[in-house]
């Protein structure tokens, strides 16, 4: 068994004295997991960090096997996040969250979308609407999808402004009325599809990651016997402190 494919890597972990074992978010075929011989020799340690892109070859004699894998540098990111604090925790965070996945089951279109958010993840204004994106993509994959599109009350799609947050469906401002003390508010960048993008205010940062943190929290952390991860909150907290000393 064989195939060639792109990568991103999510995860890196010793094996034996001179190998590693590599985890991939890879564009086909998933989440998947090879062994790299001499990964931990001081050639091939600038490439196997998480958040670089690669392309890489992968061999097992049976499918099922752990394989092996060949990797090409593609896109060199790790050592440009690494030195900013907030990119640091983002990208933590965000792997984490690909390591929940099942193994070998494609997630078309996720690689992409990791892609864009790595791409930005030092730009101050988009790196946290986009990690909240990442957030509601991989609640969607896990089969844990936001429906923000039309009321579930009312069936309308205009003033959406709250979500319930027993079914993640989307309820307008008048519906929800009486139960304003019991919905998430949902901010507006989150419904702006097809609409030139607003950047969002730190108000609506806050309510974002409310938001997405109360699904992950009830339907992916939570059933897992899980916390809530330290990079996560630690990226929240630098990306609020960043925009709080940013304000005049």
């Amino acid at each position: 068994m064989d195939w060639q494919d792109e990568g991103i890597i999510v995860g890196v972990r010793r094996h034996g004295e001179t190998s590693a074992i590599v985890e991939l978010l890879t564009r086909e075929h998933g989440r998947h997991v090879g062994l790299v011989r001499g990964g931990r020799s001081k050639r091939m340690q600038p490439l196997l960090q998480m958040g670089n892109e690669v392309v890489t070859e992968w061999r097992a004699r049976i499918e099922d096997h752990l394989g092996e894998y060949r990797l090409e540098a593609k896109t060199m990111r790790a050592a440009h996040i690494i030195n900013q604090s907030s990119a640091l925790f983002a990208l933590g965070h965000m792997c984490g969250l690909i390591r929940l996945l099942p193994e070998r089951e494609p997630h078309h279109g996720l690689f992409d979308v990791m892609q864009i958010v790595l791409d930005k993840l030092s730009d101050s204004q988009l790196a946290a609407p986009l990690v909240i994106r990442f957030e509601q993509h991989i609640l969607t994959e896990l089969g844990f999808g936001l429906d923000l599109t039309e009321c579930a009350l009312t069936g309308a799609r205009e003033d959406l402004a709250y979500v319930s947050p027993k079914t993640g469906r989307a309820v307008t401002r008048a519906a929800a009325a009486p139960w304003l003390d019991k919905v998430l508010p949902l901010p507006a960048f989150l419904i702006q599809n097809d609409q030139p993008f607003l950047m969002p205010d730190q108000q609506s940062i806050i309510d974002g990651f409310a938001l997405t943190g109360h699904f992950l929290e009830r339907h992916v952390y939570g059933p897992r016997g899980q916390e809530e991860p330290e990079t996560r909150r630690s990226f929240i907290a630098s990306i609020l402190k960043r925009n709080q000393t940013a304000t005049p």
